[in-house]
């Protein structure tokens, strides 16, 4: 009798921290090497890659030298939505698949934004601070620290995507404002749903009272935001990114706000991050700073983590791909 042979499960490295939940999917159909923390193990790391045929995480920078180590690989599956972290012009080169997790973050990322809006608008975290500091007192508050209102003002939206059209939809049907976008195609279904006007990126600018940038980072859109856009923007303009923080230059962002240019802030993404404490953003009360929690809540996490894996397995067992980035 000839020995049955064993079947040898595909080799997946996952080097981001994922629940068990998500790791027992993956195990059920490939031999997982898992590297919650790869940055102290980074020998062990690069020695995973030499076997593995696919990758899950997010963030890590695949360039030529790194792919080098992994001969093998077939996928590499982002738990974001972004994917600056890969060079896809390389990748398809090296007939390399490429995911990442797009729509099941949408509402989580459109809610932070409108908390975002509404912390500079009505100046939350600053008056936070100001009641907690023991500020207040039976003369209540100056003229000078009122706030401005969010609803019935217009929203300019640069990115109709997925994640606009959620944003658009909140402050169209929860806030009564006038919605316009600039994109490089017309989102029809935002225009008939939310009555957007589709315009031009100066037009916007020039017309919006809370600017937000949705665009993912490219070399096209690295720096979009400059001095010439802030200084197109209203006086009382609160600008708000939860994009990536390159697609903005944050030194005339900082300008911007210390000469008064535009009124506020809201940001969940930073030039470098973490960003340096020592940011003059940091110091700025009338800006509202988060450590890019975009989609960070429990449930969001764990779906992007789940499609994520849905989409390693498909990708090392010739399965059908949930969402492949090309």
């Amino acid at each position: 009798m000839r020995k049955r042979v064993k079947s040898v499960k595909p080799k997946v490295v996952v080097y981001k921290r994922m629940s068990e939940q998500v790791l027992d999917f993956i195990r059920e159909s490939c031999d997982v090497q898992y590297f919650p923390d790869y940055k102290k193990e980074f020998p062990a790391f690069l020695e995973a890659l030499k076997e593995a045929e696919g990758v899950l995480g997010s963030s890590l920078k695949f360039d030529a030298d790194l792919l080098d180590q992994a001969p093998k690989l077939k996928i590499i599956c982002n738990t974001s939505v972004g994917y600056d972290n890969l060079d896809i012009p390389l990748l398809k080169e090296r007939g390399i698949m490429a995911t990442n997790t797009p729509d099941v973050l949408n509402d989580t990322v459109a809610d932070t934004i409108v908390a975002l809006m509404l912390s500079a608008a009505r100046r939350i975290t600053e008056l936070d601070q100001f009641v907690k500091t023991g500020g207040w007192s039976e003369y209540g508050l100056s003229q000078q620290q009122f706030g401005v209102d969010v609803h019935h003002k217009t929203l300019g939206i640069i990115g109709m995507g997925g994640i606009g059209s959620t944003l658009a939809k909140r402050a169209y049907f929860g806030f009564d404002m006038t919605i316009l976008y600039y994109n490089r195609s017309r989102n029809e279904e935002a225009e008939t749903t939310y009555n957007a006007t589709y315009c031009t990126m100066d037009e916007l600018l020039e017309q919006s009272d809370f600017v937000c940038i949705m665009t993912p980072l490219t070399q096209q859109t690295e720096k979009m935001i400059g001095k010439r856009e802030f200084e197109k923007m209203k006086k009382t303009a609160v600008f708000i990114n939860a994009a990536r923080g390159k697609v903005v230059d944050e030194a005339a962002l900082i300008e911007a706000l210390q000469s008064n240019e535009i009124l506020a802030a809201g940001l969940d993404v930073f030039e470098n991050e973490p960003t340096d404490p020592g940011n003059p953003l940091l110091q700025m009360p009338n800006v509202v700073t988060l450590p890019h929690i975009g989609s960070a809540t429990a449930e969001t996490r764990m779906r992007m983590a789940q499609l994520g894996a849905e989409n390693v397995v498909a990708g090392v067992t010739d399965g059908k791909l949930v969402t492949s980035i090309y």
